[in-house]
């Protein structure tokens, strides 16, 4: 059976990743695609990369173009996916790739986002552990019709730490996260601080001291780990490429934890994963090494001086952190093998 898709947002980074993957899917028929403000452009005037897709027009992002399909992305700005989500059938599978389904607490949203609150639908990070026996969260999204694909640097830090948080050998307060960030997660808005002018040779940090909103939804996913209260510093940077995510995320760790059981903790919780990979004792990933990929790379190590865990993660924003999430999670939800239409080996160089 070929599922009918509808991309809306389709002009925009992560719709054009969606289309992407999606374009080489054996279950997948792209039959529209739909913008804002280039509504009638061709789509390739905006995704010159997407050759097979030429014949497609950009039509407008409305619930009536969207109806009609077996599947609905939508990749539009935070705020804007939750009205149109609503007047979509109920029997049709709808996965937002933006923020507003992501969040359960209403005051979270109100702290974070603004607006009206949408509610929380099924979270799009198959691999996060959800509960105190280990299940994982794809067991959530099986035959659901509404998933909230994650925010990129949410899940980084997500299934970095949760491993750790679920065996309760760290600490769930003091956790530090620091994430060197290509631009390409904040979208193509054309802001200063997106120029090439003031990226290239500058690391710029961005949304300092607690503000950025992807905290709730990082906070959110280590409760399921096991967490009840967690305390976390995040700060992203921006750095001179187009994509991917390296998170070094540390946290406290309980008294006489060693560095062997802090290996064999990561590699326990996600060794029968097909896209999370924990590295060999004492390796730790580049961004490299996952661009254009579904795969995330751990690398785990204990800093016994700080008696502190440390672990770095990397993944392709725009693929594992948005689109191939989304894509993932809408296999599991129509019970086609999870790895559909997926990669785990990047590009290079």
């Amino acid at each position: 059976m070929t599922f009918s898709v509808a991309v809306a947002g389709a002009s925009g980074y992560a719709g054009g990743e969606l289309l992407r993957i999606l374009a080489d899917h054996p279950d997948f028929e792209i039959r529209t695609v739909t913008a804002h403000q280039n509504a009638g452009h061709p789509l390739i005037a905006h995704q010159p990369h997407l050759r097979s897709l030429a014949h497609l027009t950009l039509t407008e992002s409305t619930a009536e173009k969207l109806s009609g399909h077996d599947v609905v992305f939508l990749a539009l700005p935070h705020g804007t996916s939750g009205a149109i989500a609503a007047q979509l059938p109920a029997d049709t599978l709808v996965v937002d790739a933006g923020a507003d389904h992501r969040l359960e607490d209403p005051a979270d949203w109100a702290a974070f986002y603004g607006g009206e609150h949408h509610g929380a639908w099924a979270y799009g990070v198959p691999e996060l552990i959800v509960s105190a026996d280990g299940t994982k969260q794809r067991s959530r999204i099986v035959g659901t019709t509404r998933i909230a694909a994650p925010g990129c640097n949410a899940s980084a830090v997500s299934l970095a730490l949760a491993p750790g948080i679920h065996a309760g050998i760290v600490e769930e307060q003091d956790i530090v996260s620091v994430l060197a960030v290509g631009p390409s997660g904040a979208g193509k808005s054309l802001k200063t601080m997106y120029l090439a002018s003031e990226i290239l040779g500058s690391a710029n940090p961005y949304a300092v001291g607690g503000t950025h909103r992807h905290i709730p939804e990082i906070q959110q996913n280590l409760r399921k780990a096991g967490a009840t209260a967690p305390t976390l510093s995040f700060t992203p940077v921006l750095v001179p490429m187009s994509r991917g995510i390296l998170a070094t995320s540390t946290a406290r760790v309980k008294p006489g934890v060693t560095a062997q059981q802090v290996q064999e903790v990561w590699e326990a919780a996600y060794v029968d994963e097909p896209f999370v990979q924990v590295l060999p004792a004492g390796t730790v990933p580049r961004t490299a090494d996952v661009l254009g990929a579904n795969t995330v790379l751990i690398g785990v190590a204990l800093d016994a001086a700080a008696g502190r865990v440390v672990t770095v993660l990397a993944i392709d924003n725009l693929y594992k952190g948005t689109a191939g999430a989304a894509i993932q999670s809408a296999n599991i939800a129509l019970g086609l093998a999870e790895t559909a239409g997926l990669s785990v080996n990047g590009v290079a160089p």
